[in-house]
């Protein structure tokens, strides 16, 4: 059932899927008013993995085979689309304000605000949340187009991991909310609203390349490299920060294999 829906709506369940298991990451504030640093780091380093091996099995690899069947050097469109992902995400991150969770706001990165650090650390999360819903309607879009490099099994394993790499970041917007006195309630809106961006990100991948189908190897390593950037600038540093760095790369290794298997069996 779910494959004969239009693809943008498929992507758009995808990452609303996506979306809900950020709230549900978002909701241990009702449980309890902090988080183990070790659960923390441990779950960063597991997202780390899910986005890396993502990176390459469901955007990378697919990039390159539909670019083998251009008039293209084969390396050219993946290479542009990489760079281009990755640069977007580097001004985004210069100019945007955010505040990565445990930091003080005097350390709020992005031009000078005066912002609140609950708005902060939403965009924070949302700088993430961007390329993750784009990858999904990315995946999604390619696979209606009927190229044997994209199947809707490998856009639903990719949805699969985006999900489960969302858990701690709704967590790690919502616990320090909570433990610096907001509400459950406000902690928790906070917690899911950085998400929300998936599925908007998500339609329009998949609308995108459903328009211009010479656009998919382009998009698909657009979102690969923005997902990179954002491993590499983000979330192995903060896994790392607390000195659990062994855990932390245990967990990015336990990350990338889940993601691998996810990939691979699926697609």
């Amino acid at each position: 059932m779910f494959a004969e829906l239009h693809p943008v709506l498929q992507a758009l369940i995808a990452t609303a899927f996506t979306w809900g298991v950020t709230a549900l990451g978002a909701a241990l504030v009702f449980a309890t008013r902090t988080v183990n640093q070790r659960l923390l780091d441990a779950m960063n380093g597991f997202a780390a993995g899910v986005m890396l091996a993502a990176s390459y099995w469901s955007l990378l690899a697919p990039a390159i085979e539909l670019s083998a069947e251009s008039s293209l050097p084969a390396w050219l469109p993946p290479t542009v689309g990489f760079l281009l992902g990755c640069g977007f995400l580097w001004v985004a991150d210069k100019l945007l304000p955010h505040l990565h969770p445990d930091l003080p706001a005097n350390q709020a990165e992005g031009l000078p605000t005066h912002w609140r650090r609950s708005v902060l650390l939403v965009l924070a999360i949302t700088l993430h949340n961007i390329p993750e819903g784009l990858a999904v309607g990315v995946a999604f879009g390619a696979a209606a187009a009927g190229l044997p490099a994209a199947t809707l099994a490998g856009a639903v394993a990719l949805a699969l991991g985006i999900g489960l790499q969302n858990f701690p970041e709704g967590t790690a917007v919502a616990m320090p909310l909570r433990a610096a006195g907001m509400s459950r309630a406000r902690s928790f809106y906070y917690g899911q609203l950085s998400a929300i961006v998936e599925p908007l990100a998500g339609v329009a991948g998949a609308a995108a390349v459903l328009v211009a189908r010479p656009l998919l190897p382009y998009a698909l390593a657009f979102a690969a490299g923005a997902m990179i950037f954002v491993v590499v600038e983000e979330l192995i540093p903060e896994s790392q920060r607390a000195g659990n760095s062994d855990l932390a790369t245990v967990s990015t290794l336990f990350g990338f294999t889940v993601m691998m298997v996810l990939d691979v069996a699926l697609g």
